[in-house]
């Protein structure tokens, strides 16, 4: 989350940074009203890529935990019913020991 505060703080002060510029430039007030919204205009799309390329990254993160943890539960289902089979099989020698033949 602290890399998405960073990236949120450098956008805003380029946007700042870019106004102000056009702002102080000498231009007629159409031509710079159009300057800014195509500095807007490519600012937004640059951070909508970003965040795209973030979602992506953070999906595939998921995908790949997801993975994991289904492999981990199908080890240890696994695991539970060697264990199980273990038991069951030493119960059953215990009792024939126990219980001899009649």
């Amino acid at each position: 989350m602290n890399t998405g505060k960073v990236l949120l703080s450098v956008l805003a002060g380029a946007a700042a940074g870019a106004v102000a510029g056009i702002l102080l430039a000498p231009a007629k007030g159409s031509k710079t009203r159009k300057d800014i919204l195509n500095k807007g205009e490519d600012y937004y799309d640059s951070a909508k890529g970003k965040m795209d390329d973030m979602f992506d990254s953070f999906s595939r993160k998921f995908d790949k935990v997801k993975a994991e943890a289904t492999d981990f539960a199908e080890k240890a289902k696994e695991d539970a019913t060697n264990y199980a089979e273990k038991v069951r099989d030493g119960a059953s020698a215990y009792a024939e020991k126990k219980m001899p033949n009649r």
